[in-house]
């Protein structure tokens, strides 16, 4: 690919300099991309998943994560890294995404006065990867029409006057960032704007000179001519003027270098950059000069005549047929006024002539001509995938199994006194659901938690038993009050029975089953009940679905798996409430005989 870019580049953003990405996100909906040019941020400070940016007058989400590897391997197609660390952090940075292989084809460091040995190790390591390097000490680099870099070009309305909305015919190099955007407008102003532009940064060593950013262009058809600006300082010019000799480079060039007025200072002088300064006559900005004018690339006479000079090329250029006319695209409109939203929805959808669940139409989901189940709906809304049947026929047999266990328990207790109060179903089914907790219900996040800690971390039965212990928690899942190994819960019994014939794998249920036989061998009822086998069943399904263990983890701190007990309990708390009604019962008092009533006299202070 000889442009720099294209209209479907994207880039992971190291650093959350919000102002920066909003300006990228401004310039890809003014000129109609379909994607954001932001794949994803890494912000290693950072605790939250996603922030929020414009688009247009709506709002996008983009990714966060704590490091680069993470966001490349979750967006395999952003080949672009745009590092905005700190001098002290940005050539680890660097190094490590070029160390990680074939995901970037460009990056960009932003940092100024990385150390000169760290910098020219950095360059030297993107050279031999084949990675195109911009900077350090750079504002970047654009292809107009289809990706720009944070702050090149400045605001909108700059961009627009500058003609860095579309594709022009000239291919722009700079050292000067500053200087960049000034070379732009007076392209603009003079000739039909710029078809690709990089300012390679100010620092002493960069990773892409001059040379390499005008051979690319040279073989970019969309670029017809090239506009140098170096400064007085390095002698990467005089690489330029060999390939123009040799003619390795065949398209006009119109070049000049800033700083000729050194020449009457009586001492060396560095000027803005680290390496504008010239520590030899070659590197005098007017000895480049007149180096490049005799290799017959347009010089002008002056930096104020530079803009003469390239009316004249292109004009020239023109008459010849080279460049034809560019046609206007229709742009899009930034908002004057943009108001952030307050609540974000992933998983569903009321705009329109029908709501969706996860992008599916309900209608498309809710009869049984469908194919759709209640599985099939709970895994759109909860966890935003369709899962396959075997997997949607275990929720609906975990829901099933644990939608009652009788009257005595608290949930429904609590759900049928409410009722005998005259309370409403709802009313009453929100007591019932109270109760729900570490000790009614609450097992299932907890033990899915702690074996799969165990079986992560190699540790054997007996071991595991152990390290509970030490933390001082009975374990999660085991025990129950009545049943025992001679008396087996055969909601345990059907739940296995499932597993042994649909689940690809069962090895955390494997690995609970060989700690129940160390448990039952002090007490029988120690046994693995059915909230921990619903719980080390869950892990078992996801890790059959691909699903990462940070993914797995961030479901057990939600309580997404005790919300498999809420919806399934809230079935029988309605029949228990609804039992009540029927029946007429009266107001409940609980009798005297019931409750060991020790009151003594209260003692005067």
């Amino acid at each position: 690919m000889s442009a720099l870019f294209t209209k479907e580049t994207q880039a992971i953003f190291w650093n959350n300099n919000k102002s920066a990405i909003q300006r990228m996100l401004d310039y890809d909906y003014v000129i109609g991309r379909k994607t954001p040019s932001v794949a994803a941020i890494v912000a290693p400070s950072t605790e939250d998943k996603f922030d929020k940016f414009f688009w247009g007058a709506d709002e996008i989400m983009i990714s966060l994560y704590k490091n680069t590897k993470e966001a490349a391997a979750a967006h395999p197609n952003a080949d672009v890294l745009l590092n905005f660390a700190s001098f002290r952090t940005a050539y680890d940075v660097t190094m490590e995404a070029i160390e990680m292989g074939k995901q970037f084809r460009t990056i960009m460091v932003t940092a100024e006065g990385i150390p000169e040995r760290m910098a020219r190790r950095m360059n030297r390591a993107a050279r031999d990867a084949g990675i195109i390097l911009i900077g350090p000490a750079t504002v970047g680099a654009i292809v107009p029409g289809a990706f720009k870099i944070a702050n090149v070009g400045g605001t909108i309305e700059n961009i627009i006057n500058s003609k860095l909305h579309r594709a022009g015919s000239c291919g722009l190099v700079t050292r000067s960032g500053g200087l960049f955007n000034e070379l732009s407008n007076i392209i603009a102003i003079n000739a039909d704007g710029i078809a690709e532009g990089v300012a390679i940064g100010g620092d002493r060593f960069v990773g892409s000179v001059f040379i390499d950013n005008l051979l690319r262009m040279e073989s970019n058809p969309a670029v017809k001519y090239m506009v140098l600006l170096g400064e007085v300082g390095g002698t990467e010019e005089y690489k330029v003027i060999e390939a123009v000799k040799s003619g390795k480079i065949k398209k006009p060039i119109i070049a000049w270098c800033i700083g000729t007025i050194a020449k009457h200072f009586s001492s060396g002088v560095q000027f803005g950059h680290a390496g504008a300064s010239a520590n030899a006559d070659a590197e005098t900005a007017a000895a480049k000069n007149k180096a490049m004018a005799d290799a017959g690339i347009y010089v002008p006479a002056s930096f104020n005549d530079l803009p003469a000079k390239i009316k004249e090329v292109y004009t020239k250029l023109r008459n010849e047929g080279v460049i034809g006319e560019i046609e206007e695209p229709v742009l899009n409109k930034l908002p004057s006024s943009r108001k952030a939203k307050n609540f974000i929805c992933t998983i569903s959808d009321d705009r329109g002539d029908e709501a969706t669940y996860a992008g599916y139409p309900i209608s498309s989901v809710a009869t049984p001509d469908t194919g759709f189940s209640i599985g099939d709906v709970m895994s759109l809304l909860w966890f935003k995938k369709r899962y396959p049947k075997w997997a949607t026929n275990f929720i609906e047999t975990v829901v099933k199994t644990v939608a009652d266990h009788g009257p005595a328990v608290s949930g429904a207790h609590n759900a049928r006194v409410t009722a005998r109060a005259g309370k409403d179903v709802i009313s009453s089914v929100v007591t019932g659901l109270l109760t729900i907790g570490p000790r009614f219900g609450g097992a299932i996040d907890g033990a899915a938690k702690y074996f799969k800690y165990g079986y992560d971390n190699n540790l054997t039965p007996s071991e595991f038993i152990d390290y509970m212990k030490k933390q001082g928690i009975p374990i999660p899942g085991i025990g129950h009050r009545i049943k025992s190994v001679r008396n087996p819960d055969l909601r345990v019994s059907g739940l296995k029975k499932y597993v042994s014939e649909h689940f690809p794998a069962s090895p955390l249920l494997d690995y609970a089953l060989e700690v129940e036989k160390l448990t039952t061998s002090k007490k029988d009822n120690l046994i693995l009940n059915v909230d921990g086998t619903i719980g080390v069943l869950m892990i078992d399904m996801w890790r059959a679905l691909g699903y990462s263990d940070e993914e797995m983890d961030v479901f057990i701190e939600a309580g997404a798996l005790n919300a498999f007990f809420v919806l399934g309990r809230c079935i029988g708390f309605i029949g228990h409430v609804l039992d009540e009604k029927r029946l007429a019962m009266p107001m409940y008092r609980h009798p005297w005989e019931d409750i060991l009533y020790d009151v003594k006299k209260a003692e005067d202070i």
